[in-house]
């Protein structure tokens, strides 16, 4: 199908963004199809073409929308055309997905959840917005939601901060610098501050339920909030109705009885508040007495009190935003004449005047606390006002009155009464009716409101207390009058008693009454009110309310009309008094006088001044609701006679201009400015107006008090409103008469008001206050100006005015903030937006802050002045030219700019030293200016820089300069002046400083070079240009793809940029480059490690050049070299470089090196650099991962290796010793470490040279270093159980105090030395395995890569607990399953292979191995120490394998490997340094295996020879068996078929020697039996005897059969013809044959206790392994057919042989062909039984152990089995003596079954066991010279 495209309108190629459309995918596509394209969900997709057929993925898999591109290129961007903030939200989404899914792979579950729960409602909320759906204020609260969510995952993952502008992203090219670190650190503005208006409280208060419902009747419950401290009730109440079952009255409020309590001060807040809680109940006059009254008749009756202290709750309600449940006790009253005070009383805890109740149920209410206007209160919260809540008001006006709020309420107490008994026996039940009636009689309805909740009655009857003639009520009624009704209005009040008879009457007997408006309009004074009561009864009607209107209804009534007829038809009681008590809150109505004569001033003309002069005594309250009749009444009088009135009018003006001020009545200002605009008329009062202000302002340099000056300097602004709008007026109504006239008195006015700032006030505070005062207000008054003047007429005049202020700086700190603060309000105005007023404001303003910065006074007003300014010419930037601007900020303030950053770093440097933190005024001042620098450069242009550099009178100014603008930039980056998350701002700086680096460049190069070359210059410049490369937030390797692409998109890479730069101002250096080597090579080597591929190739021909100069002046590079490689390990041991680095220096340098004339040494050098990377990148791969000790071990010997053989660096060498030392102490490896630290101690002599302070060491004298080491190394030898080391030690310590007649150290070296004797005879030593093991393949690190080493196990390790450590340490490695040499494929795959298989050490040639009479347990020592030389054996058979015996053609191939260094030494582990590969023919190997189980027995029967009877001795029955039971079966007698054979002998006649030693050897191994089973007779416990005589048995038959192939063997008797034992035959023993032989190991059937350890041959068939015969005999008489059955079986053998039974299939026999070993531990030869191997099963683990428990020898034990002979084969008498003494009685010999002959070679076999070569040579000490450890 044809390709067709979506639109073509969309592709229009133009300069302007391009739209198209893109597509989001919505379902995962895999690329199924021909060319198929893979998706994954959330990708973007952007559409060119699409098709009706098969296309590159389905068109349903996406959701296609359109969108723009910008920078289309390479690099261009997509945008969608969407909100932003959906935008936002769905790129920020898939950023947090990856960082989502790490929090819990890293654990952190909690936050993962929070991040998921913030996710899911970022999706809801952004389908909330492309719905579409939401109004305009929707959608900002939606967008306000995501904006703090977004935010606050951003903070809690790491990333970014966001700056913000209405919630949407900022584009940092369109603001300032300084705009932009406000938006980043959320800094409120510091000057032009508008008043900040109170925000009000509101609690909301829901009755949930009434529980206490024991009262069965009707009940009201009223809430109020009072303040105990001031002993007053705050609000008005909340009525709630209840019917006797305790649910609303009305069924329609149920779950609505709520109330908001509005318009909570801060005030209010911190009152001793409390909720107070009334329940009157409607019912009987007694509740529980059924007599008092009919049920008919229903009294208002008191019930109980509930409080609760807002104090408690306050701080829980206000962090909910929730509803919170509290639970009230209802307390009832014990006397109802203290129920006025009941809520007082449960406050203070009276307990006694109330009774509490008896279960702690009662109102359960919640409470809820809202801030806000009402109006932001009712659109956050539209659930609550959707149930009806009721809003209560405060008592009074809160404390902002909004100008449009409109209220009439009168607030009522009915207070208390005094009334006559009457004549009856008990006192009256008082009920008082409260009616409101009109002027004409008419009741007012709906005028009474009992409480918020329930509508409003016509009257109202209060609660009665019982027999109570002088009740106290205290009851609150709200009067709701409308305006127009309230003027003739007035209250009647009845009083009735409230009989409890039958019938329940309520009988009147009189009334009270009062007016609510006086006769002179002002209403009922806020105060309590004595009213008079008149008599009446019953039947008395007050249809004619004139009847009483007319009578006096208090004192004061009666006091203004005595003459009262006492005629009237009412009689006042006299003995009778009624009190209330009213509070007025109306914006309509007043209680004051003086306001209404104000208003009615016609009426009294000439009260006209007086008038005035009271208005002064008005309340605020009473202005500002008749604000705009004030107003109109002050100008008409001024407009009646200005002359007279004019000074009065002016300061009622003043005052009212003021109280406007007020935070209380901040919100009536618009009221002003529209009475100003719309309602004001006094065209004449400007005049009038501008002469007063001119007045005042020429007398404060007269006047001592100023504070009617002061009132009207700060009343100015409205002054000049009033002033402009005026002759705005009366040149309307004239045509512009008498402009120039205006002018002239404008212009003296403000001569005037230079005339006051330029006073001198340093010694008049007063007079400060007044320039203060004008200050302040004085920038208010340009936008009026701006109405009459021109932009430049204003400008000039405000220029005159800032700068008739003083200069000086001196004057004094508040008066100084008070200009700034000024200065700021004039930047902030109108005016200064204009570009014609800043270039005349402009250099004053710049003027004053120059002044400031150069005293560093008002440092943070300053900054946030020029922030402004910034800020407006940035705005002005992207529509005209600054040019000029810009030149006069650069000229003024970039040099002061740099000085003050710089004294404020300093200063904040040195306090951080002190107090080890930052100062946070000193950072916030840093970050200010740092912003404010940054502006002014971004600002700055080309042409700028070139002027700013022509400007410099010399070069001394601008080195000075460039100085400190690059320390400046240097503090910058090292300070770390914004936060990590910063980014954004941190981008921008670098950008700033790259351009404004590139501007100066030129200046450097011109000015400081060749002759006038300046170091210092040139070394700042470069010190710079490294920091800035080396920035962590330049370091875009770091970042995730699409922030790094969103960085290149906008900045590129400003590192490579700055690159050039350096490379550049190097190159033009010249001969000076000399200044700078070597001090610049470790920077420059810094910039060379920097992970960009650019930047090196740029930066790392730089050291050849540093090379060739040094090479010319000096004829070396000495100075490159050593620098070089010292900052090379720093810095790549700070995580810097990779292997990438490593080739690119080697080829980038040799190839320059090449074209030289020292080139060899220029080679050489970089070929060792080259190598030393290799191994500090090894070190540091080791170090900073969780690689194993061992790995990183072998690192640090690698780079240790490198430091003193390669570069002899001997600092380096000595700090990475003691890093190896460390390494081995923590895995416990004692003898490494101690012969690491040998290698510092082989580097100091025993002189006196003072050493200095070093690592660890103190400042101290080489010998005692020296000395502190030996005595450290001596302490790891001993705890490494090397003592054969620590003691050469010892003897060169005690040499040193011995020389100095140090006897005290002298004595404690010696017996530490002695002790190290007495170790090594008694303690228990461990013989470790060797392991080889094989790294190929080109993933390994270099320092192991294609090499072999030799590892020296741990204790108890085991060849497969080894293979196993490996693989762990190499979980990428692959084990190889054959010991032959890898081939060229794999030495060069890109993989892992190990190769591993246990090997014998070989010593060398040790003397003390050929010594007799050496402890088993010394020699042992020499055998597995010092050791350089191993090898390991595979057989192979050459030839046609021998069908009926496979030992005839079965060799060993013997490969010997040659360590580097000898084990142990500093590693546990060194390279193979070279390899030796010989054939052992079959016969060869059949000796050395009898020779090795000889010497093997030799031992171990020496070793029992001193147990006591009966003792353990399981090892040496089951050695014995093996070899036995296995000679009976086949064993020697294999190798007499194989090569006693005549055909073998006369084919192989070389071998004639060979032969005839493996004859002495059979012979003495026979000879060696019969003395291990004397020991063994003497030793064996009586239950064990059938074994003992099974070997019996079993020897003789083994002697049988060894009869026929060793003649002489049967004629073995003791009589003189007798051929010589043992001995005779070797007459005496040569060390060759008698000698310890060494331990190897092999594949081949090694059949023994002792060291058969397994190996990497002994799991797998070797190839070799096919030709062996398909049977072969085992020890224990065992067939197996295949050899390789046999490999198979020895590991279970091995276990089974644990289980002592008489199958020792794993014993060495005569038919094995490798090499037995010595004893793994020295008091028990047999390692195979060695306690603890990880091999070993655990259920064979006790068998071990109890082997592991026999005693240690602690007498001196004979230094061999066989005693000497005489001539005729017998022993002397003392050695037959010493024989039964040792041996004991042999039972074998006195057994009937044997011969005499058998009987006496039986004999003669024990004393021959006692034979021994005498041998006088001490024991030697390891043959290692410890002064020349090699390393």
């Amino acid at each position: 199908m044809p390709w067709t495209p979506l639109s073509s309108s969309f592709y229009r190629i133009s300069s302007f963004p391009i739209s198209l459309i893109l597509s989001t995918v919505i379902c995962n596509f895999r690329g199924s199809v021909t060319q198929g394209l893979a998706l994954e969900v959330g990708e973007t997709v952007q559409i060119l073409e699409k098709c009706e057929g098969k296309g590159v993925f389905p068109a349903s898999y996406v959701h296609l929308k359109k969108a723009i591109v910008t920078n289309r290129g390479p690099h261009e961007t997509v945008v969608p055309l969407e909100d932003p903030i959906v935008t936002e939200v769905t790129s920020t989404l898939q950023e947090w997905a990856l960082l989502w899914k790490q929090l819990y792979v890293k654990h952190k579950v909690d936050l993962f959840y929070k991040v998921r729960h913030v996710m899911m409602e970022l999706i809801d909320l952004r389908r909330q917005l492309l719905s579409g759906h939401l109004t305009q204020d929707q959608s900002r609260d939606v967008k306000r939601h995501i904006t703090v969510r977004l935010d606050w995952g951003n903070e809690h993952l790491g990333l970014d901060l966001v700056p913000r502008k209405e919630f949407e992203m900022v584009d940092e090219d369109q603001i300032s610098v300084s705009d932009l670190y406000k938006m980043v650190s959320q800094v409120t503005p510091r000057h032009g501050e508008p008043c900040r208006v109170p925000v009000p409280h509101h609690l909301l208060v829901n009755l949930k339920s009434f529980t206490y419902n024991s009262i069965g009747e009707d009940t009201d419950i009223f809430f109020s909030l009072y303040d105990l401290r001031e002993g007053k009730t705050l609000s008005e109440k909340f009525m709630v109705r209840l019917n006797k079952n305790g649910g609303p009255k009305n069924p329609e409020k149920v779950d609505r009885l709520c109330a908001l309590f509005t318009d909570l001060s801060n005030k209010d807040m911190k009152r001793d508040l409390y909720i107070v809680s009334q329940v009157i109940r409607t019912g009987r006059m007694l509740l529980n007495d059924s007599k008092k009254g009919p049920p008919h008749v229903q009294y208002r009756r008191p019930y109980g009190c509930a409080v609760l202290a807002m104090s408690d709750v306050l701080q829980t309600i206000s962090e909910l935003k929730e509803e919170k449940d509290f639970v009230l006790k209802v307390y009832t009253c014990n006397n109802e004449n203290e129920w006025y005070q009941i809520h007082e009383n449960i406050i203070r805890k009276s307990s006694t005047k109330y009774t509490a109740p008896s279960t702690n149920y009662g109102l359960i209410i919640s409470l809820q606390l809202l801030r806000g206007d009402m109006e932001q209160v009712r659109r956050e919260n539209p659930l609550i006002f959707s149930r009806g809540v009721a809003i209560t008001r405060k008592l009074g006006f809160p404390d902002v009155i909004m100008p449009g709020d409109i209220r009439n309420d009168l607030y009522l107490t009915l207070e208390r009464g005094d009334f006559e008994r009457g004549g009856k026996s008990v006192q009256k039940n008082i009920e008082v009716t409260i009616y409101v009636l009109y002027a004409d009689g008419e009741i007012l309805k709906d005028c009474i409101s009992l409480g918020s909740g329930e509508p409003n009655v016509p009257e109202h009857r209060s609660f009665v207390l019982y027999h109570n003639n002088s009740p106290r009520w205290s009851e609150v009624i709200k009067l709701p009058i409308p305006i127009d009704r309230f003027r003739g209005s007035h209250l009647r009040f009845e009083f009735r008693h409230c009989s409890t008879k039958d019938k329940g009457e309520k009988k009147l007997f009189g009334f009270a009454f009062t007016p609510l408006m006086r006769e002179d309009g002002t209403t009922l004074s806020d105060e309590s009110h004595e009213l008079y009561v008149y008599k009446c009864d019953e039947n008395t009607t007050f249809s004619n309310h004139a009847l009483y209107l007319g009578l006096p209804c208090c004192k004061e009534d009666f006091n203004s009309c005595p003459n009262i007829p006492s005629s009237l038809i009412f009689q006042r009681s006299m003995k009778e008094t009624f009190w209330i008590s009213t509070q007025l809150s109306s914006t309509k109505l007043t209680q004051n006088v003086d306001l209404l004569a104000l208003l009615k001033w016609k009426a009294h003309p000439d009260r006209v001044m007086d008038i005035l002069g009271r208005l002064r005594h008005v309340s605020g309250e009473e202005i500002v609701k008749f604000l705009q009749d004030i107003l109109d009444t002050l100008f008409s009088i001024l407009d009646d006679n200005t002359d007279k009135y004019g000074p009065l009018v002016f300061q009622s003006l003043v005052f009212i201009i003021n109280l406007l001020r007020d935070s209380k009545y901040y919100h009536f200002r618009p009221v002003m400015d529209t009475y100003i605009q719309k309602h004001f008329a006094g065209a004449l009062a400007y005049k009038e107006l501008i002469r007063c202000l001119k007045w005042y302002m020429d007398r404060s340099a007269e006047v001592v008090r100023q504070d009617h000056i002061q009132e009207a300097m700060r009343a100015l602004e409205y002054l000049f409103k009033f002033i402009i709008q005026s002759r705005i007026l009366y040149s309307r109504a004239t045509c512009g008469m008498e402009e120039e006239q205006f002018r002239t008195s404008v212009q003296e006015l403000f001569q005037s008001i230079r005339f006051v700032l330029s006073l001198d006030s340093r010694n008049s505070e007063t007079l400060i206050f007044t320039q203060a005062a004008l200050l302040n207000s004085f920038p208010a008054i340009f936008d009026e100006l701006l109405q009459m003047f021109t932009v430049q007429e204003v400008a000039e005049f405000v220029r005159g005015t800032l700068g008739s202020m003083p200069s000086t700086v001196h004057i004094g700190q508040s008066m100084d903030v008070v200009k700034l603060q000024s200065i700021a309000r004039t930047v902030d105005s109108r005016l200064f937006s204009f570009p014609e007023s800043r270039r005349i404001l402009l250099p004053v303003v710049l003027h004053h802050i120059h002044l400031h910065l150069r005293q560093q006074k008002e440092l943070l007003i300053c900054s946030g002045i020029l922030s402004s300014i910034f800020s407006i010419i940035k705005t002005s930037s992207l529509d005209t030219s600054v040019q000029e601007e810009v030149e006069m900020m650069v000229e003024s303030l970039l040099d002061v700019l740099l000085q003050t950053l710089l004294s404020i770093m300093s200063k904040s440097q040195s306090q951080e030293a002190v107090r080890g933190q930052r100062c946070p005024q000193c950072t916030a001042e840093i970050g200010e200016y740092v912003s404010c620098l940054l502006s002014l450069l971004r600002q700055m242009t080309d042409i700028h820089f070139q002027h700013l550099m022509e400007n410099f009178q010399s070069k001394d100014e601008l080195k000075e300069f460039l100085l400190k603008i690059m320390c400046v930039f240097r503090n910058l980056m090292k300070l770390s002046i914004f936060p990590r998350d910063w980014n954004i701002m941190r981008l921008l700086t670098s950008n700033i400083i790259l351009t404004t680096v590139q501007y100066l460049s030129p200046a450097l190069h011109k000015n400081f070079t060749e002759a006038d070359f300046d170091f210092k210059v040139w070394n700042s410049y470069f010190s710079l240009a490294v920091l800035y490369i080396n920035q962590p937030s330049l370091q875009l390797e770091n970042l995730s793809p699409a922030k790094r692409k969103k960085v290149l998109d906008k900045y590129g890479d400003m590192r490579v940029m700055m690159t050039y730069e350096l490379f550049s101002m190097w190159q033009n250096l010249g001969e000076n480059k000399i200044h700078f080597i070597p001090g610049m090579i470790g920077p420059f080597l810094g910039v060379t490690l920097v992970p960009q591929v650019e930047v090196r190739n740029i930066m790392i021909p730089i050291f050849h050049d540093m090379m060739d100069w040094e090479q010319r002046k000096n004829g070396n590079f000495k100075q490159v070299e050593a620098e070089l490689i010292d900052k090379l390990d720093s810095l790549v041991s700070e995580g810097k470089g990779d292997e990438n680095y490593r080739e690119l220096f080697g080829l980038l340098l040799l190839e320059k090196i090449e074209q030289e004339t020292w080139r060899e040494t220029g080679i050489s050098f970089v070929t060792s650099v080259t190598r030393l990377m290799e191994r500090l990148l090894d070190y540091r791969d080791c170090m900073k991962g969780d690689e194993t000790e061992n790995k990183k071990i072998g690192c640090t010997v690698n780079l240790l290796n490198f430091y003193k053989s390669e570069i002899n660096k001997e600092e380096m060498y000595i700090r990475y010793i003691h890093k190896l030392c460390d390494m081995h102490l923590q895995a416990e490896n004692y003898t490494e470490a101690a012969f690491t630290l040998l290698l510092y101690w082989e580097l100091l002599h025993w002189d006196e040279r003072p050493l200095k302070e070093f690592l660890h060491y103190p400042s101290q004298t080489e010998w005692h270093r020296k000395e502190g080491l030996c005595r450290k190394v001596i302490h790891y030898f001993n705890k490494g159980k090397c003592w054969e080391y620590g003691i050469p030690l010892c003897r060169e310590l005690a040499f040193q105090y011995e020389s100095l007649y140090d006897y005290q150290s002298l004595s404690w070296i010696r017996k530490m030395e002695a002790a190290y004797y007495d170790n090594i005879m008694e303690q228990q030593r461990l013989e470790p395995e060797f392991f080889r093991v094989g790294f190929y393949g080109r993933k390994f690190p270099f320092f192991l890569r294609n090499k072999e080493f030799v590892c020296r196990g741990h204790d108890y390790e085991r060849l497969e607990a080894f293979q196993q450590r490996m693989l762990g340490e190499f979980p990428q490695a692959i084990a190889m399953q054959h010991p032959n040499q890898p081939d060229e494929a794999i030495l060069q795959c890109d993989a892992q292979y190990l190769q591993i298989y246990a090997v014998t050490p070989v010593p060398d040639s040790v003397t003390v191995l050929q010594m007799d009479r050496v402890p088993d347990r010394i020699k042992s020592f020499y055998r597995v120490n010092n050791v350089r030389r191993f090898r390991y054996d595979r057989p192979f058979h050459k030839g046609p394998k021998d069908r009926d015996n496979e030992f005839k053609s079965l060799w060993i191939e013997r490969t010997t490997l040659i360590l580097t260094h000898p084990l142990p030494g500093i590693s546990r582990w060194f390279e193979v340094e070279k390899r030796e590969l010989v054939e052992v023919s079959p016969l060869e190997n059949a000796i050395s295996v009898v020779e090795n189980k000889n010497q093997e027995l030799r031992t171990l029967i020496s070793q029992y020879q001193h147990k006591q009877l009966h003792g353990n001795i399981n090892l040496l029955s089951m050695t014995l068996n093996g070899v036995i039971d296995a000679a009976v079966n086949g064993g020697i007698a294999r190798y007499q078929e194989a090569f006693f054979d005549k055909e073998y002998i006369t084919s192989h006649p070389e071998d004639t020697e060979k032969i005839t030693q493996l004859k002495d050897l059979m012979q003495e191994q026979v000879h060696i039996l019969g003395v291990g089973l004397a020991v063994h007779e003497k030793l064996v416990h009586p239950e064990m005897r059938p074994l003992h005589k099974k070997l019996i048995d079993q020897f003789q038959m083994m002697r049988s059969s060894l009869c026929h192939g060793l003649p002489g063997l049967d004629k073995s008797g003791s009589g003189p013809n007798t051929p010589r034992g043992i001995l005779a035959t070797h007459g005496p023993m040569s060390p060759e044959s008698f000698k310890l032989m060494h331990r190897h190991r092999s594949a081949t059937p090694v059949l023994t206790p002792v060291r058969n350890s397994s190996s990497s041959l002994s799991s797998h068939n070797s190839s070799e392994m096919g030709n062996v015969g398909n049977l072969l005999i085992l020890a224990d008489g065992m067939v197996v057919e295949h050899p390789e059955d046999f490999y198979r079986m020895q590991v279970s053998e091995k276990r089974d042989s644990q289980r002592g039974n008489a199958l020792a299939s794993l014993s060495s026999s005569s038919l094995s062909s490798t090499h037995s070993a010595p004893s793994q531990m020295i008091n028990s030869a047999p390692s195979t039984i060695r306690v603890g191997s990880p091999s070993l099963p655990d259920k064979y683990r006790h068998n071990r152990e109890m082997l592991m428990l026999l005693p240690p020898h602690r007498e001196r034990p004979s230094s061999a089995m066989y005693t000497n002979i005489t001539d005729n084969g017998q022993p002397p008498n003392f050695q037959r003596a010493l024989f039964h003494q040792v041996i004991g009685p042999c039972k074998p010999c006195s057994d009937p079954n044997l011969s005499v002959a058998e009987k006496g070679q039986h004999l003669s076999m024990h004393f021959d066991a006692f034979h021994h070569q005498v041998s006088d040579l001490p024991p030697a000490l390891p043959a290692r010279s410890l002064r020349k450890v090699p390393f």
